[in-house]
């Protein structure tokens, strides 16, 4: 079993290092705010370090589950200096490929190894363990993290070099927000002419217009309850990371920029903490 600590225990964060205690990894954890690392430690064993360098003193892994970009360039400029030759370090928050690659270099200067490892699967896959993890790095990195990754996923793909998990984790969010919004406008469509969306849902559920969000999300939907995973405010924060990153490699997204539009038509309704199906809302749906 490894040495690990894990860096943010947010609604993602708080369950992966659990699962990594229960796998028998020793666990150092760290949060912005205290109390969630003591509510963590009241649960699960292992310690809570009183700042990252504390934490990531000593381990082998060192994964973080942060927000965003400066919050993930802050706290890894905090146990900086703790790195050293050999550890590994790996980032499950969606971020930008761009700060995955200078990560990955400023770990190489300390003979240690990134790994950028975006996951999928919302709250309800990192509380089951049964997340989906797209990473970028070196093979020989991506070969040591994988079993320590395993604590909490399903599936793990090494998609190629440092910043390829970023760009794929654009690539999912990219599918969902498209197939939300025409799921969104199917279900509109059929109360506007009067069908029973159930009926609807049983008949084309089995065919082509399958989804994950029709077989999950289509009831929450019609009744206007947004209150399961991934908020509003997440998607768009991932949203403007991959639309940045279609402005750098040329790539043409038009559907995307305009769901990202209607995801801030949502925000200005009050619902930056609704989930992402919340875009039925926009079409006449009340959360």
């Amino acid at each position: 079993m490894a040495r690990t600590a894990f860096l943010g225990l947010g609604v993602m964060g708080f369950h992966m290092a659990g699962h990594l205690a229960r796998a028998g990894h020793q666990v150092a954890v760290w949060n912005r705010t205290p109390e969630k690392s003591q509510a963590w430690t009241g649960v699960h064993r292992g310690e809570a370090a009183k700042d990252p360098a504390a934490a990531v003193f000593g381990a082998e892994f060192v994964l973080m589950c942060l927000g965003d970009d400066p919050d993930v360039r802050a706290v890894f400029e905090a146990f900086e200096p703790s790195l050293g030759a050999g550890m590994v370090v790996i980032d499950h928050t969606t971020a930008s490929a761009g700060l995955a690659r200078e990560l990955a270099a400023r770990c190489r200067a300390k003979g240690a190894h990134f790994v950028d490892a975006p996951v999928s699967g919302g709250e309800a896959g990192a509380i089951n363990g049964k997340l989906t993890v797209m990473c970028g790095g070196e093979e020989a990195a991506f070969a040591a993290a994988e079993p320590v990754m395993a604590a909490f996923s399903r599936k793990t793909t090494h998609i190629g070099p440092s910043g390829a998990g970023q760009l794929a984790k654009s690539v999912n969010q990219i599918c969902i927000a498209g197939i939300v919004q025409g799921l969104a406008e199917g279900l509109h469509f059929a109360e506007a002419a009067g069908l029973d969306a159930a009926r609807v849902i049983e008949a084309i559920s089995g065919g082509a217009a399958q989804s994950w969000q029709m077989e999950n999300r289509w009831q929450s939907m019609t009744e206007g309850r947004f209150t399961f995973g991934f908020a509003v405010d997440w998607m768009r924060k991932d949203l403007r990371i991959t639309l940045d990153a279609a402005r750098e490699t040329g790539a043409s997204l038009p559907l995307t920029a305009m769901v990202d539009q209607y995801y801030a038509d949502v925000q200005a309704m009050g619902g930056g903490r609704w989930d992402t199906s919340s875009l039925i809302a926009r079409l006449g749906r009340k959360g």
